[in-house]
């Protein structure tokens, strides 16, 4: 009897144990290599799993493709899902009473979104994250739409509604919109340019005492965050 024939006679938390493998390994292979590069052998070898479990359970390449997309946007949620809902739920029962938000409590939100995002985003397990999306930035596809509407999107216009509180302007105007992205670039970097990061620093990696200097830094960005003064005439 084959693999694939065991594991279909195989109770489901032996096949969920499969798929799971193959997940994390497409995660790392199809950032590392991108969807062209990343052949079925090479996926399968990293999950140390048979060659045929992926038409099994993925009905093929493109599928696990997919389904690496969702993976990726389910660990992404675990991690700040609580958070977001919480952010939402209070921003929902002030708009449903008719009651602005305070600039402070807007703060005290948008500093622990950042430093929520600065200490994953330093984390060992976000470099295979990293590298799926900044793929799919360059060259969006259905996975790309995948993470955006399930992850991406829902954090962007909850910040885009928090700085609008601190800026006192509409979340939805030109301006914040681009307020909120450079914030959010200013989080991104300690992924994005994380070697730069740590040369730069002179850290040898991110460590408590450094996670800690980065969570004072999220506070520090957003306290930074204000109006934009005219030049005096």
């Amino acid at each position: 009897m084959s693999e694939i024939e065991n594991d279909a006679n195989a109770p489901s938390s032996r096949r969920d144990v499969t798929r799971e493998k193959l997940l994390i390994a497409a995660l790392d292979v199809f950032g590392r290599y991108g969807f062209d590069g990343a052949s079925t052998r090479r996926l399968a070898d990293a999950a140390g799993v048979n060659l045929q479990a992926i038409p099994y359970y993925f009905s093929g390449k493109e599928g696990l493709y997919i389904a690496t997309a969702d993976y990726l946007t389910e660990l992404i949620s675990n991690h700040v899902g609580d958070m977001r809902q919480r952010v939402g739920a209070r921003i929902m029962a002030l708009d449903a009473a008719g009651e602005p938000m305070s600039s402070e409590e807007a703060r005290g939100f948008l500093a622990e979104i950042a430093q929520t995002m600065i200490v994953l985003f330093v984390s060992k397990k976000s470099e295979s994250w990293a590298r799926f999306i900044i793929r799919e930035q360059m060259e969006p596809t259905e996975a790309f739409t995948r993470v955006y509407q399930g992850i991406m999107r829902p954090m962007i216009e909850i910040a885009r509604r928090l700085i609008g509180t601190i800026l006192g302007e509409d979340p939805g105007c030109e301006h914040v919109r681009l307020r909120a992205f450079s914030f959010i670039g200013s989080i991104l970097v300690f992924r994005m340019a994380h070697a730069a990061v740590l040369a730069q620093m002179e850290w040898e990696t991110a460590g408590p005492n450094e996670v800690a200097t980065l969570r004072n830094l999220a506070v520090e960005l957003v306290a930074a965050l204000g109006p934009v003064k005219g030049n005096a005439a």
